[in-house]
């Protein structure tokens, strides 16, 4: 059993290292894209119907491959009354418990006094940092492994290691467009975002030559269809490139009223080549809870069986004034 974790190991670092060198490094992606929103736009900071907006969300992936991949993130923004909002954003993906962490941390700003009736366009920025670091003691290296039975672990490496940690500026910029009018029978939104915009160096995956991020580029968007009163279906889509490496994703949600103060969400993305997720949540008063699974459809399954992945968002919109309602935001959360 021993040896077939360490195969597995073996074989998913392997994988993973082929694909930094050969696609680019990718950022890490949630299939709840909308529910953890500055990160896929900062355009989208404050964009929602109440005062102000917190975040969490959990996402556990390939947990089947030596804790491959651990991803919590947390946000808050608020509106301000000059049509410029406020938000922060910090997210940390950990591999191989603890072995290698990929920390992020931005303040962002948008504006929303673009307005053509009921027709609105948002601006933002994002300004922050990139932490990367890993443990050489997490993991075996080509020395510890023995030729002859393949066994790992074997003493200590004599690999000399020049820098196991990269701190670099980073910057993002977005735009946003909404059909935020009330009671139509169709609500469009459309976005596009660029991060890494200065490209941080990337000294982990290039040898001797200091490499530099790809910059992340997301266009994305929806409509929302009142089909009734108490009752919507939102089609979205997503495409995200980064170096060689892309993702692409379509899906729809469907929102149904139970009564006054709660809504059930209900719905199904499509990661293009890679996994299908089901999605179920609540909206009860201001706080919605939603929770996903990826079934795993790309070659990894094959190599490591279950690689299937979890996650889970917790949104709370609230309102500073008084007797103010928050209703859900569009573009929606899913």
């Amino acid at each position: 059993m021993e040896m077939k974790n360490h195969i597995k190991t073996a074989l998913f670092i392997l994988g993973l290292l082929t694909a930094m060198a050969g696609r680019a490094q990718t950022d890490p992606h949630f299939s709840q894209y909308y529910a953890y929103p500055m990160w896929l736009n900062p355009a989208l900071t404050g964009v929602m119907d109440g005062d102000y907006r917190i975040t969490a969300i959990y996402r556990n992936q390939w947990g089947n491959i030596a804790n491959a991949f651990s991803t919590p993130g947390i946000s808050a923004d608020f509106v301000t009354a000059k049509n410029v909002n406020l938000g922060v954003n910090i997210m940390n993906q950990r591999t191989n418990s603890g072995g290698y962490n990929y920390l992020t941390a931005y303040g962002s700003m948008s504006y929303t006094g673009v307005r053509f009736g009921d027709h609105q366009v948002a601006m933002g920025m994002s300004l922050g940092f990139i932490n990367r670091r890993f443990d050489p003691s997490k993991f075996t290296l080509g020395d510890q492994w023995s030729p002859t039975t393949g066994a790992g672990g074997l003493g200590s490496s004599n690999e000399v290691l020049n820098k196991t940690a990269a701190f670099g500026f980073d910057a993002g910029a977005g735009i946003l467009y909404y059909d935020a009018g009330a009671g139509k029978k169709a609500n469009l939104f459309l976005g596009f975002s660029a991060f890494h915009l200065t490209q941080p160096q990337d000294p982990f995956i290039s040898g001797n030559d200091i490499g530099r991020m790809p910059i992340r580029y997301t266009a994305h968007g929806g409509v929302k269809l009142n089909v009734s009163e108490g009752v919507s279906f939102t089609p979205n889509l997503l495409y995200m490139r980064q170096g060689s490496a892309e993702e692409k994703m379509v899906g729809a949600s469907s929102q149904l009223r139970v009564n006054e103060t709660t809504d059930f969400i209900v719905g199904l993305n499509y990661r293009i080549q890679d996994a299908v997720s089901p999605y179920i949540g609540v909206y009860h008063k201001n706080l919605v809870i939603g929770a996903s699974y990826d079934v795993n459809s790309s070659q990894l399954a094959k190599v490591a069986g279950n690689a299937n992945s979890f996650e889970i968002s917790l949104t709370f919109i609230g309102a500073f004034r008084p007797n103010m309602e928050a209703m859900p935001p569009i573009p929606p959360r899913f």
